[in-house]
């Protein structure tokens, strides 16, 4: 779907709101592979169903709803076709974070005690790359293709629908995928790092989607005051350029 502001914006480059968005996403989305081995536990004043009175989730969960919140702003901004591009380009990444790792674990080590330590932090961030490489590529591309769908039907209003909607139910599918991968299934098959059980499994998917799920609302009004100011700035650009 094509956006009139896209359009009328100069073909001088990529604008600074592309790159920080571009920027946003990446970050985020490294940050979160180097933070989601470690598991946080928040206590509830209440108690819910499979998680009881505490709300245990990867430590990768802000930092990956970030992603969401940047490709959804860019998808609004830019495009199906141009959000879909980041979204791929930043999945081929992840195979330099995971090689880049291991051969930093395979080089040898000045201190072999330190190397040790340093190899069961990042060696574990293996599972969390393989975990998140299937769920980024499908739940990624969900969000664009759902956020588009719904943009289809309802022209530009409602973009509060839309970015819920579709981070929503992206998220789901990016929680179940990358929890059972992640903490389950290439543990098993790489031998590092904790099989948790089903139970701690459906607790961490549990907990991990409640708070993306509060983040897609509370975001809701992060992404309407970003689109505003980028399409704001790029049409006074626009203008200015043309006077010119």
């Amino acid at each position: 779907m094509t956006h009139s502001n896209s359009q009328s914006r100069p073909s001088a480059g990529p604008t600074i709101a592309q790159v920080a968005l571009i920027g946003l996403f990446v970050t985020a989305l490294v940050t979160a592979q180097l933070t989601a081995s470690k598991l946080l536990a928040f206590s509830l004043p209440f108690s819910l169903p499979i998680t009881g009175a505490e709300l245990v989730l990867p430590g990768a969960a802000f930092a990956y709803a970030l992603t969401f919140l940047a490709s959804d702003c860019y998808a609004e901004l830019y495009g199906r076709r141009a959000a879909q591009v980041v979204v791929n380009v930043a999945f081929a990444m992840n195979f330099v974070v995971l090689a880049l790792v291991w051969s930093t674990i395979a080089a040898p080590a000045a201190e072999p005690a330190v190397s040790g330590q340093f190899a069961d932090v990042l060696g574990a961030s293996t599972n969390i790359v393989l975990g998140s490489l299937l769920a980024y590529v499908v739940s990624q591309n969900w969000d664009v293709v759902v956020f588009h769908r719904i943009r289809a039907y309802t022209g530009a209003d409602k973009l509060w629908l839309r970015n819920i909607a579709s981070t929503a139910s992206s998220q789901a599918i990016d929680t179940v995928i990358f929890v059972a991968i992640a903490f389950s299934l290439a543990p098993a098959l790489v031998g590092v790092g904790p099989v948790l059980g089903v139970g701690d499994l459906l607790a961490l998917m549990v907990g991990q989607y409640l708070l993306k799920l509060v983040i897609a609302v509370l975001d809701t009004p992060v992404v309407y005051a970003v689109v505003s100011l980028v399409r704001s700035r790029e049409e006074t650009t626009a203008d200015e350029t043309h006077a010119a």
